[in-house]
């Protein structure tokens, strides 16, 4: 498996090695001591989860608060999607940056988004399925998000498909209003916490 950052830290893409024959395909799409390697801990998954959308839905962008945050592993099994992360820690050399990776069932890539960054994807096709596993369950008291068309974070979503959003996601606030609320992940808590992690490394 190759495994490569993203323009922004603590989040990266992974390219399984599929190998084919009459039969079909086999690959795998997630190996433990890969990830382990590149973000320094151990990935614990705590909850699998499955989302099936309709051409152009957006979902996100999505965070948690840190600690413990949630940590997310994603990968597109039907269809496509484009995946975006964004740096919204405060204090970040990377702050507002974002980079997107275009997952697929023809590469099988994956994302792994680390704790404190916020996550979002837009279906590319009909019925596009994301499969993802998470450091932590669900928690909806600890669940956060910032509008993902704000102009001043300035993703380039795809211009070809119509944008369909949530209420709750198009009426999460701008990175400028989380950020004067008190609500975006503390950089140095999160290199506090990501420490505590690699402390207990297996």
């Amino acid at each position: 498996m190759k495994v490569n950052e993203l323009a922004v830290p603590d989040a990266y893409a992974l390219h399984p090695q599929q190998f084919q024959d009459s039969r079909g395909t086999f690959m795998e799409w997630y190996r433990h001591e890969a990830l382990t390697e590149v973000i320094g801990h151990r990935f614990e998954l705590a909850q699998a989860n499955c989302s099936v959308s309709r051409r152009g839905t957006l979902r996100g962008l999505h965070y948690a608060d840190v600690p413990p945050g949630q940590a997310k592993y994603v990968t597109c099994v039907r269809g496509a999607v484009l995946d975006v992360v964004v740096d919204i820690r405060c204090g970040s050399p990377a702050f507002g940056q974002w980079d997107a990776v275009r997952l697929d069932d023809v590469d099988h890539e994956a994302v792994y988004v680390g704790e404190g960054l916020a996550h979002s994807f837009v279906a590319l096709t009909e019925g596009a399925t994301v499969m993802y596993l998470s450091s932590t369950v669900y928690n909806p008291t600890r669940e956060r998000g910032v509008c993902p068309v704000d102009p001043a974070l300035g993703i380039a979503w795809p211009s070809d498909v119509p944008i369909l959003l949530s209420d709750k996601d198009r009426d999460a606030p701008t990175l400028a209003q989380a950020e004067e609320a008190g609500l975006l992940p503390d950089y140095a808590e999160c290199r506090r916490h990501l420490d505590s992690l690699a402390s207990v490394r297996v």
